[in-house]
């Protein structure tokens, strides 16, 4: 049987002012973690030091990225990054990376040569990895060269690494270097159709990915669809009404969550839009999801 679990998203909006009683109210309600986004034109707290902050508060509560860029960051910063925080909160870590940043005016910011961020990503991962699992490191690639690097500690029990995305090419990147999937705005039936991408690719490298390390972030929206999220939708995946890949409400989330859970996904992370403030929306969130996990 799949563990199924939920977490709660911030969103762009989220004042570092208020991340403070989100954090101690997460925590004394037993929600399993909370994750934050990447979004640097916003009040949005920025997710490292998002984490150290959640971490540092807390003894039980997981804290993810949803999702950080790698590609524009150097692999060996990143690992001592990731590794200072599981050594101050072993197995409450939880770094999920992506491609490129969801807000197009923010690509700038991660530098990488023009039209290699795919193959920059790829070697990160593969240098990430090392750093976090090996003593001693040297590494000679086509865009970071490190010799004798020791990060430590290293993790007692290695991170995993999940990846965002829904492109072929990423979802293929995910099977070959990564330990799971954390996708959004794909439907249930697309949904189904990257795990099993995910897993043959991951057969053709000779890995297997945890059956458990599949899940998406969806978005509650407690009434009518804000226009502005429905705009940024249509744009995106002009093909589908939005209403496929954003919950109107509670009972309609339940829906999408029993398809999704068919598909094979396991780990969820909701986020609300426009509607009730974050501490009502966790005890709403509390009542309605906690009896889910198993």
């Amino acid at each position: 049987m799949l563990k199924i679990r939920f977490g709660v998203g911030l969103g762009a909006d989220t004042a570092p002012a208020e991340l403070a009683e989100i954090v101690e109210h997460l925590e004394a309600s037993g929600v399993d973690s909370l994750w934050l986004s990447e979004q640097v034109y916003s009040s949005a707290v920025e997710p490292v030091v998002g984490l150290a902050y959640a971490l540092a508060r807390t003894r039980r509560l997981k804290v993810g990225t949803s999702v950080a860029v790698l590609p524009g960051r150097h692999p060996a910063l990143v690992a001592k990054q990731l590794a200072s925080l599981a050594a101050l909160a072993p197995r409450r870590v939880l770094p999920v990376f992506g491609l490129r940043p969801a807000r197009s005016g923010e690509v700038a910011l991660f530098a990488v040569p023009e039209g290699r961020r795919a193959a920059v990503f790829d070697e990160s991962l593969v240098l990430l990895r090392r750093l976090l699992t090996e003593d001693e490191v040297s590494f000679s690639g086509e865009f970071f060269t490190v010799q004798g690097a020791r990060i430590g500690p290293r993790p007692a029990r290695p991170l995993d690494i999940w990846l965002g995305g829904s492109a072929p090419a990423g979802l293929r990147r995910i099977g070959r270097l990564g330990d799971g999937w954390l996708g959004s705005f794909v439907t249930p039936a697309e949904a189904r159709a990257a795990v099993d991408t995910i897993r043959a690719a991951a057969a053709d490298a000779g890995r297997e990915i945890e059956p458990d390390h599949y899940g998406i972030s969806l978005v509650v929206a407690g009434g009518d669809l804000p226009d502005a999220l429905a705009a940024t939708l249509r744009q995106r995946r002009p093909d589908l009404d939005p209403a496929e890949l954003v919950a109107r409400d509670w009972p309609h989330l339940h829906r999408l969550l029993d398809e999704y859970i068919a598909a094979g996904l396991s780990k969820f992370v909701i986020r609300t839009v426009a509607g009730p403030a974050p501490i009502e929306f966790i005890d709403r969130f509390v009542t309605e999801l906690l009896p889910r996990q198993n």
